[in-house]
């Protein structure tokens, strides 16, 4: 059962019996492979063609293709093996990762609210720029692989678009039933991958064995001298081997920071580094076979079966970043930064895999305009460096302020290390944000909208809270009154939910107002979310009793659980002996109109009016049987 758990990410290998650590080490590491590395992984299938083939191409020349090889080898090194495998990776929020975990660290060590806010701000736009990426990974992955049909069977090249279409749909439509039964196949299919491509990478190598000079630094610096402003246009396509750096530290919490660290140093990192040295290769050999490299780099038998193989890299790719983008809407939810959706848990064993019906919806008929409008996986590749280079900036600031904050390091090393980074980040963002007329506008515009989604909601639910006001009577002005007056009981229990834990529910005054009468036991529920992944099941429930038979229950989950309030009940229930039988939940609905002078702009008062309009219902969310429910209305205005 341990080596089970921990192949599903939930119980690190360091808990496993000893006899059996390693070979738990080994699934977990294999399982990570499928999930964390399969967008980075299909990243050759169109990176080298971009430099030489794409709108920003340079001549293949000997002098560029070096130039080309070594940017790709010394990006891997910095971007992806530093910055991410050693310095970001240890910015965990209690061992998970991810820019929402970083921002809600970083937001939890700032007393300033100008501090925090920036914080908040960066995280935000940082997590509405991977719904763009939910939006483009998918449609370049797949059509970068389905684009081997060009040189498989060059008549088929007009199906491209249409079997892409065809592919991503299904794959969309296969959300709603999970991935557990196919989920086990993806780390050997992405180890069959990676090692393919590395048998490919070693042949064309040892074709031209001259092309691992590029190693040298100095070819990088002499093809900046050479090309001028273009070759720093070129930094655009060679970033594309950099994407997807980003999931193996969103991931983190699923596998923990070794098996990903040894996936990236035993395989992934050297069969990409030897396929990219191999297509360079191929060049130097035939630079007539640019258009598409990867696929020439193969044996003319072979074309078939990788571009199957390729395929189903990519659908494994594009699995991975849908399921993020759900994770992420859950952790934008309990964080209070999105409305309450429709959350489907698609396993009954893995805590993690769950389903969103809205995002999936909306990230599948994203996903097929890009593919029918650009045509090509060429064309999209513009707007994939934008989204995912502007991400990578805002987790290089964030990780300054969790060096200086929570590590405590001094300003100087934590400033030096950020900057250094920057440098490199910058150089890219520079290079692809000059793509925003030819597609790099997309992920910039879907960004903007979700971040004005997010702070909207956020903003809006704090002036609503603000607009109710404080509560008719404090706790011990209630229950002075209750004793005072001889106030009718009814049997049963009536549970009151209710934000704020130190007030009387306004559920309790409106029922005590017009019906007279109190339950024999009253409950106030708070459900509260904190800004750690998970709470502890011994800090899960607290209860205090105030007398006369009042309770208040603090219910505490984290951003990646899902709230349970019968469970908060049943677990309050034995900690303080109370018989809950059938209780009455008692819930407040604010239907919110429109103000004369609203606080925010009108434009943001009628978002929030829609959000709030369309929020999935409390009881629905909180999984509370909905016949035991009584709702009171009320209408307000912020």
């Amino acid at each position: 059962m341990s080596a089970q758990l921990a192949a599903e990410g939930t119980l690190p290998p360091s808990h496993l019996p000893g006899g059996r650590r390693a070979s738990g080490l080994a699934l977990l590491s294999l399982t990570a492979l499928g999930i964390v590395y399969g967008d980075i992984g299909t990243s050759p299938l169109y990176a080298i063609r971009e430099c030489f083939f794409g709108p920003h191409r340079v001549p293949v020349t000997e002098a560029n293709i070096l130039g080309v090889l070594s940017l790709v080898f010394w990006t891997l090194i910095i971007v992806v093996t530093v910055k991410y495998q050693v310095y970001v990776i240890r910015a965990d929020n209690r061992g998970e990762g991810g820019i929402l975990a970083l921002m809600a660290l970083v937001r939890s060590h700032f007393a300033s609210p100008r501090r925090r806010w920036l914080a908040v701000s960066l995280g935000l736009f940082g997590a509405a720029l991977l719904y763009g990426d939910g939006m483009i990974t998918p449609a370049i992955s797949v059509m970068g692989a389905v684009e081997g049909l060009e040189v498989a069977a060059p008549a088929l090249e007009h199906w491209v678009v249409p079997i892409s279409v065809v592919i991503l749909v299904g794959l969309f439509l296969f959300q709603r039933r999970g991935t557990a039964g196919v989920g086990a196949v993806f780390g050997p299919v992405i180890f069959v991958w990676f090692v393919t491509i590395a048998v490919l990478g070693v042949w064309g190598i040892v074709r031209e064995p001259g092309v691992l000079k590029a190693v040298n630094p100095l070819y990088a610096a002499s093809f900046f001298a050479a090309n001028g402003f273009a070759g720093f246009l070129v930094l655009g396509a060679v970033f594309l081997v950099a994407t997807g750096g980003e999931a193996l530290y969103a991931d983190l919490g699923h596998f923990g920071v070794l098996p990903i660290q040894i996936d990236w140093f035993t395989l992934v990192g050297p069969a990409l580094l030897l396929n990219y040295f191999g297509q360079g290769a191929l060049l130097l050999a035939d630079p007539e076979a640019a258009h598409n490299p990867f696929y020439r780099l193969a044996p003319s038998w072979g074309v078939v079966p990788l571009l199957v193989l390729a395929t189903m890299a990519a659908i494994i790719a594009s699995q991975a970043i849908i399921s993020g983008s759900f994770s992420l809407t859950r952790q934008a939810v309990q964080l209070g930064y999105l409305p309450r959706l429709e959350i489907l848990h698609t396993s009954a064993t893995h805590i993690g895999q769950i389903y969103v019906p809205t995002v999936n919806r909306a990230l599948m008929l994203g996903t097929i305009a890009l593919v029918v409008g650009f045509g090509s996986s060429s064309n999209i590749a513009g707007a994939y460096g934008v989204a995912v280079s502007t991400t990578m900036v805002i987790t290089t600031l964030l990780a300054y302020f969790v060096a200086r904050r929570v590590w405590g390091w001094s300003a100087w090393a934590a400033g030096a290390l950020t900057a250094a980074f920057l440098a490199v980040d910058l150089m890219f963002f520079g290079a692809n944000i000059i793509k925003v007329a030819a597609g790099g506008w997309l992920p910039l515009v879907v960004a903007a909208a979700i971040f004005a989604l997010m702070t909207t909601w956020h903003r809006g639910g704090v002036l609503l809270v603000e607009s109710v006001g404080k509560p008719d009577l404090t706790v011990e002005e209630l229950l002075e009154q209750v004793a005072k007056h001889a106030i009718t009981r009814v049997p049963g229990t009536a549970v009151f939910l209710t934000g704020d834990p130190s007030g009387t529910p306004k559920g309790l005054m409106h029922n005590l107002k017009h019906n007279k009468v109190i339950h024999h036991q009253n409950i106030f529920l708070t459900v509260h979310n904190e800004d750690i992944p998970y709470v502890s099941e011994e800090e899960r429930v607290s209860v205090e009793d105030l007398g006369q038979r009042f309770y208040r229950v603090i219910g505490r989950y984290g951003f990646m659980e899902d709230p349970d309030v019968p469970d908060v009940l049943s677990r309050a229930g034995e900690a303080m002996k109370l018989e809950i039988r059938m209780p009455t939940f008692v819930i407040s609905r604010n239907a919110v109109l429109p103000s004369k002078k609203p606080p925010m702009a009108r434009w943001r008062e009628s978002l929030f009016i829609l959000l709030m309009r369309n929020a999935l219902r409390p009881t629905q969310f909180f999984r509370i049987p909905p016949n035991q429910v009584v709702e009171i209305g009320r209408q307000v205005s912020l």
